[in-house]
C-alpha cells in the first residue's frame, strides 16, 4: 500500500497517535508524516504511506495554513493554552481597535527571525527543547528565519473581529500562511507584546500543507470506517504520482524506464537549473523516481527511487 494519507487530527492526539492508528487500520508498518502538530492543535496531518515515506525530504518544507485564536489579556509559560498563566492582568479590549489590531499583525508580515520556544519539537543537542522545559530546564536558542506570506483577522460576525475571553481577556481570530518552521504561537506572543498585553495562543487549527486541504483530510474515526466497509486505498490515498505537484515531471520512453530502474541517467526533455528536482514518470504515468538535473551534461540523475520491485 503506497500513497499519502491526509488525516484531520484530533484535538488532545499526538501527530504519533495519528500514525499509530494509521498503521493498525491500513497494516502497514512503513507509516510516518511531514509535519507534527501539538496536542492541542487539530487539522491537516499528511501521512506517507509505503514507498511514499521516500518522498518525505520534498513534503516537509511545504508552506502551511492556519486558522488560530489568539487570546490577548495573559501569557502562559507554554505559550499556548495548556500553560500555566503568567502574571499579568487582563487586556483593555475597548483600546484594541481595528487599526490598533491590524498594525500589529503587518508588521509581523514577510520574512522574520522566531527563536523557538522552550515548548516546542525542537531539538537541540540531541534532546528536544520541550523535554527541558519540563525539567526546568533553559536553553539558549538560535533564532531562525521564518516567511510569514499572510497575517490577517478573521471577523467573528459583522465587523467585529474579538470575541470576550476568560478572565478579562479577549479573542482575535486570524489566518496565517507561513514557510514551515514557523511557531504560530510565537506570533501570538509577539501580537500581544505589540500591542502591550500578555497574549498565548488559545486554539489552532492547519487548514493547509502544501497543496493537501483540511476538505480532502479523514478523521481517524472516519479512516476506521472506510476500511470496514471496504472502501478501496485508493479511494481515500493520494497516489505517488499527484504526491509532487509543484515538481516537472518528465515523461520517459520504454527504454528510458528500463535504465532509470537500474539507476542509470537519461536524456532531459528540458533545461532546468543545476540540481533541480524532477519527477520521472513511465509510460502509464505512474512515479518511477525522483530526479536530479544535471546542466553540464542535460541529463537527469536518478536520486530517489519510488518504482515498485517487477
Amino acid at each position: 500500500m503506497d500513497g499519502l494519507l491526509v488525516m484531520d487530527k484530533p484535538e488532545g492526539w499526538t501527530s504519533h497517535d495519528v500514525v499509530a492508528r494509521a498503521r493498525r487500520l491500513l497494516r502497514e508498518k512503513r507509516i510516518g508524516h511531514t509535519g507534527t502538530l501539538d496536542p492541542f492543535a487539530t487539522g491537516v496531518l499528511v501521512l506517507l504511506v509505503g514507498r511514499a515515506t521516500r518522498l518525505a525530504q520534498f513534503l516537509s518544507g511545504a508552506e502551511k495554513e492556519y486558522e488560530a485564536t489568539i487570546r490577548l489579556g495573559y501569557s502562559t509559560d507554554t505559550g499556548d493554552l495548556t500553560g500555566a498563566r503568567l502574571a499579568g492582568g487582563g487586556a483593555d479590549c475597548a483600546s484594541l481597535t481595528r487599526e490598533r489590531l491590524e498594525a500589529a499583525l503587518s508588521s509581523l508580515r514577510g520574512e522574520i527571525d522566531q527563536v523557538p520556544p522552550m515548548y516546542s519539537a525542537k531539538k537541540v543537542g540531541g534532546k528536544k527543547l520541550y523535554e527541558l522545559a519540563r525539567r526546568g530546564e533553559e536553553i539558549e536558542r538560535k533564532a531562525v528565519r521564518v516567511r510569514v506570506s499572510e497575517f490577517e483577522m478573521v471577523a467573528v460576525g459583522g465587523d467585529a473581529f474579538m470575541l470576550p475571553g476568560p478572565e478579562g481577556s479577549c479573542d482575535l481570530r486570524a489566518r496565517v500562511v507561513c514557510s514551515a518552521g514557523t511557531y504560530v504561537r510565537s506570533l501570538a506572543e509577539s501580537v500581544g507584546g505589540l500591542l502591550g498585553t500578555g497574549a498565548h495562543l488559545a486554539a489552532l487549527r492547519r487548514t493547509r500543507a502544501g497543496s493537501f486541504t483540511i476538505d480532502a483530510a479523514v478523521t481517524p474515526e472516519g479512516l476506521q470506517k472506510r476500511i470496514e466497509d471496504g472502501t478501496p486505498a485508493g479511494e481515500f490515498l493520494t497516489p505517488l504520482e499527484a504526491a509532487l505537484p509543484e515538481m516537472p515531471a518528465a515523461h520517459l520512453t520504454a527504454e528510458d524506464e528500463r535504465k532509470v530502474r537500474h539507476g542509470a541517467a537519461v536524456p532531459a526533455p528540458a533545461a532546468w537549473p543545476e540540481g533541480f528536482h524532477v519527477r520521472l514518470l513511465d509510460e502509464r504515468g505512474s512515479l518511477l523516481a525522483v530526479a536530479v538535473y544535471d546542466s553540464e551534461r542535460g541529463r537527469l540523475l536518478p536520486r530517489v527511487m519510488l518504482a515498485a520491485e517487477k
